[in-house]
C-alpha cells in the first residue's frame, strides 16, 4: 500500500492486479461535489458548492451548469418518474424542482437547518432527510408536504429503499440503520434499528442485489448518547469546505436554534470509520475498518463487489464477499463522495477538493505500473537474484503480442527516498531468477509493468536476494567486578548457601542499525539469562556487552597480561556467554588488563570472518594477607595495652578487629584514626579486667579481604 500505483490495483491479501481503467470526465467548477445521479438516459448530474451548484455532463464531455443558487452547497439531487430533476440545498436550505427548460422553483421547505439527502420511492413519493432535528418529509408530487418519520437523533444523514420498498436510513450521533414502513392506520412511519454502528455517523448507504445493506460509519461515539431533537447539547456535520475544514453546529440547548462555530480540520488523526454488511435476514457483519480513511460514499460494481470512496486519500476501493478488498485507483482529489454504475456497467465517481467527474471500467487499463517503496537492508549489500510469483492468467495468452506480460525492473541507492542520485532502472526481467545487475547499495526498489491490459495478470510476492557487506562486531563495554565477586549462569548447588551479590553492567549495547526481519526468517535475536553473582573470596569476574549489525552469531575469547609484560596471554576461548569469571590464586599477587576478542566466525566463512577487540581497566589481584607484627602488651592493676602494627605488600590495609577472650571481633581504629596506607599503626587499651589471664586476638584485613592475625596472652594480678 505504500508503493505507487499506475492502472495498479493493490489487494488486502498482498496480490498486485491490473486495475480498471481510470479516466478524468470533467472539472467542476466547484470546489467539492457531494451527490452524484444519472437520469433514465444515463446522463450524469452531480451537485456541490460553494455557492450551490448541479452540472450536467454534456455529449462534449464538458460540466455544464443546470442549476445554482445562493445556497452554501448543493447537497443532493434525485430524479423522478418524468426524468425532471429535484435538487436538496443546505444549510437554511430548500428542495428545488428545475424542468428541462432549467427555470427552478422551490418545490418544499421543510423550514430545518440541513437538508442531508433526498430520493424518490417507488410509488412517486419524494422523500427528504432533514437535520438538526432527525425527521424525514414524504412530499407527493403535487407538492402536498407530510412528516413521514421523527427521530430522536439529530440527523438523518442518507436515504435508500431495500427490494421491497422499504426506506432505509442512517443517522448521527448514534449511527444507526433503520427502517422505516408506513403504518397501516395511515399515521407516521415506524422505525426499527436494524444496526447501530460502533460508530458516531452513518455516511453511506448502498443496497445489494441479495438484499443485503451495505453502511458506512465514521467517528467515535458515546454509548447511550441519543440527542433529543428538543434538547441537543452539540451536533457536528462533516460538510467540507474547499480548504477541507467542517464547520460544527451546535443548536442552543432547548432551542433547536443551531449556531455556527469555529471550523476545524477535518476529521483528526484519531478519527476512525468502517464498513458493516447487514444481510437479507438482518444478522450484522463487519467487512473493513480503519482510523486512517473515512468512507465518504458506497456503491456496488458489476461485479457485485463493493465499492467504497474514501477520504482524506482520494482512494477507490472495491471490497469482495470474503473480506479481501483492493485499492483500485486515487482519484487526484481528497474525497470521493459518490457513486454511481451506468447501465454498460462503467462506474462514475464524483470528488472534492477538488470537485471532479471521474469514470472507472468497464475495460482494464492497457498497462500498469506498480514502484515498491525503498528497502533498507540497514548496510551497504550487494544484491542478487530476482524472483517473482505470477498466477497464470485467466485470459490466456494473448494472441496479438508476443511481449511478455510481465517485466520487473530494479534499481538501487544510497538514499531513504529514491530520486536522481540512485542508479538507473536495470531491467527488463521477464523470466524469474533472473541475476540482476543492481549496483551495491544500501537501499533498493523494484518496479512491474503488466502489459496488454489482460483480467487476472497479477504479482503475488517479488523477492530480491542480498548479502549485507559483513562488518567487525563491536564490544560495546566493560565492566569489572570487585574482588571476590563469581558471576554464573546458573546456581552452582556445589557451593551451598552462597551469599549474593550485585553485579556491575556495562553500558547498554547500541546498534547503529535495526534488526531486519522479514516474512521467511525468524529473528536472530537470543534471549540470554543474565548471571547471577555471590561472594567468592578468590575470583575475578568481567561482564560485557556486544553487537554485530549483521546480526551474527558471536564468540568470545578472553587474554590477560600483567602490568609490566606486553604480550598476552589467552585465558579462555570459544566463549558464547557475555561473563567470565576466574581463580585469581593462579596469577602471582600484581596489576593485570583483560582484552575480550569478539568474533563472527561462527556466521561467515572463514575468508570473510571480522571480529574487534576491546582492553578492561587495570585490575589487581591481591591474595597475600597482612602481616601483624611482633605485639607489646602490659598490664596496669585491672586494665590491659597493647600496642601493634601492619604492613599488606599488595594493597592497603583495610580494616582491623580485636576480640577479648574469644569473644565478640570489635573494629579497631589505627592511630591516625583512618586505614589508607599499606602500613598502620595500633594501640589499644582494654580496662575492667579481671584477675587472672586475659588473651588479647587482633586481625587486620586488606581490600581483597585476605586476613592476617595474631595474640597477646596479659596477667591480671
Amino acid at each position: 500500500m505504500k508503493g505507487t500505483t499506475h492502472g495498479i490495483a493493490v489487494r488486502s491479501d498482498g496480490r498486485l492486479e491490473l486495475a480498471p481503467k481510470f479516466t478524468q470526465l470533467a472539472d467542476a467548477d466547484a470546489s467539492y461535489l457531494w451527490s452524484l445521479k444519472l437520469d433514465a438516459k444515463g446522463t450524469a448530474y452531480t451537485a456541490g458548492g460553494s455557492p450551490a451548484k448541479v452540472f450536467k455532463l454534456d455529449s462534449n464531455g464538458k460540466a455544464a451548469t443546470v442549476f445554482e443558487s445562493s445556497e452554501l452547497s448543493a447537497q443532493a439531487i434525485a430524479f423522478d418518474a418524468k426524468g425532471t430533476l429535484f435538487v436538496g440545498t443546505s444549510p437554511d436550505g430548500k428542495v428545488y424542482k428545475v424542468p428541462a427548460s432549467g427555470e427552478k422553483s422551490v418545490f418544499f421547505d421543510p423550514k430545518t437547518k440541513y437538508i442531508w439527502d433526498i430520493a424518490f420511492g417507488p410509488d412517486g413519493v419524494l422523500y427528504v432527510a432533514t437535520g438538526d432535528k432527525g425527521q424525514v418529509y414524504a412530499v407527493t408530487p403535487d407538492g402536498k408536504s407530510e412528516l413521514f418519520y421523527a427521530s430522536d437523533e439529530a440527523h438523518i444523514r442518507v436515504l435508500a429503499f431495500d427490494g421491497k420498498g422499504n426506506l432505509i436510513v442512517g443517522t448521527e450521533p448514534s449511527g444507526r440503520v433503520l427502517r422505516l414502513t408506513k403504518a397501516k392506520n395511515g399515521a407516521s412511519a415506524e422505525g426499527f434499528v436494524l444496526y447501530e454502528t460502533p460508530k458516531r455517523e452513518v455516511t453511506a448507504l448502498a443496497v445489494g442485489p441479495d438484499g443485503s445493506i451495505y453502511t458506512a460509519a465514521i467517528g467515535e461515539r458515546q454509548h447511550n448518547a441519543a440527542v433529543s431533537s428538543s434538547n441537543i447539547a452539540t451536533t457536528t456535520t462533516t460538510t467540507v469546505t474547499a480548504s477541507g475544514s467542517v464547520t460544527v453546529i451546535a443548536p442552543a440547548q432547548g432551542t433547536g436554534q443551531a449556531q455556527a462555530q469555529t471550523p476545524f480540520v477535518a476529521f483528526p488523526a484519531l478519527i476512525s470509520s468502517g464498513i458493516y454488511k447487514i444481510a437479507a435476514d438482518g444478522a450484522p457483519e463487519e467487512l473493513w475498518t480503519s482510523r486512517d480513511d473515512v468512507v465518504y460514499s458506497l456503491g456496488i460494481a458489476s461485479d457485485g463487489r463493493l465499492l467504497a470512496g474514501l477520504g482524506n486519500s482520494g482512494a477507490l476501493l472495491a471490497i469482495d464477499g470474503r473480506g479481501v478488498f483492493a485499492q483500485l485507483a486515487k482519484a487526484g482529489s481528497a474525497q470521493i463522495t459518490g457513486i454511481v454504475r451506468d447501465a454498460a456497467g462503467k462506474i462514475l465517481l464524483c470528488t472534492a477538493n477538488p470537485g471532479k467527474l471521474i469514470a472507472l471500467g468497464p475495460e482494464y487499463e492497457p498497462e500498469g505500473t506498480y514502484e515498491s517503496r525503498s528497502f533498507d537492508a540497514q548496510l551497504f549489500s550487494q544484491w542478487g537474484r530476482l524472483e517473482w510469483w505470477s498466477p497464470p492468467s485467466s485470459a490466456g495468452s494473448s494472441a496479438k503480442s508476443k511481449e511478455p506480460r510481465l517485466e520487473i525492473y530494479v534499481r538501487s541507492g544510497n538514499t531513504e527516498d529514491p530520486g536522481k542520485e540512485w542508479s538507473k532502472w536495470y531491467g527488463p526481467y521477464s523470466a524469474t531468477g533472473a541475476e540482476t545487475e543492481t549496483p551495491a547499495a544500501r537501499f533498493v526498489q523494484w518496479r512491474a509493468v503488466i502489459h496488454d491490459g489482460r483480467p487476472g495478470d497479477g504479482i503475488e510476492w517479488v523477492s530480491i536476494a542480498y548479502q549485507p557487506k559483513n562488518v567487525a562486531p563491536v564490544i560495546d563495554g566493560i565492566a569489572l567486578q570487585d574482588p571476590g565477586v563469581r558471576a554464573q549462569g546458573q546456581p552452582n548447588l556445589a557451593i551451598g548457601a552462597a551469599t549474593t551479590a550485585t553485579l556491575k553492567y556495562p553500558p547498554a549495547p547500541n546498534p547503529s542499525g535495526s534488526v531486519i526481519v522479514s516474512q521467511n526468517q525468524s529473528s536472530s535475536v537470543k534471549f540470554e539469562v543474565p548471571p547471577q553473582g555471590i561472594v567468592q573470596k578468590g575470583y575475578q569476574s568481567v561482564l560485557w556487552t556486544a553487537h554485530d549489525d549483521n546480526e551474527d552469531d558471536l564468540r568470545f575469547a578472553i587474554h590477560f597480561r600483567g602490568e609490566d609484560e606486553k604480550e598476552w596471554k589467552l585465558l579462555k576461548d570459544n566463549l558464547e556467554q557475555r561473563f567470565y569469571s576466574f581463580d585469581t590464586t593462579t596469577l602471582a599477587d600484581g596489576a593485570y588488563y583483560l582484552k575480550i576478542v569478539a568474533s563472527d566466525a561462527a556466521s561467515n566463512p572463514p575468508d570473510k570472518a571480522l571480529s574487534s577487540e576491546r582492553e578492561s581497566e587495570r585490575f589487581e589481584v591481591d591474595n597475600t594477607p597482612p602481616v601483624v607484627g611482633k605485639l607489646e602488651s602490659s598490664a596496669n592493676g585491672n586494665s590491659a595495652k597493647i600496642i601493634f602494627s601492619a604492613t599488606d605488600s599488595g594493597s592497603n590495609v583495610e580494616r582491623a578487629q580485636y576480640s577479648v577472650d574469644g569473644g565478640e571481633w570489635l573494629p579497631l581504629a589505627p592511630k591516625t584514626g583512618i586505614s589508607d596506607g599499606k602500613q598502620e599503626s595500633y594501640e589499644l587499651n582494654v580496662s575492667g579486667l579481671k584477675s587472672g589471664e586475659h588473651t588479647l586476638a587482633v586481625r587486620v584485613y586488606d581490600r581483597f579481604e585476605n586476613v592476617g592475625s595474631a595474640k597477646a596472652v596479659v596477667n591480671i594480678r
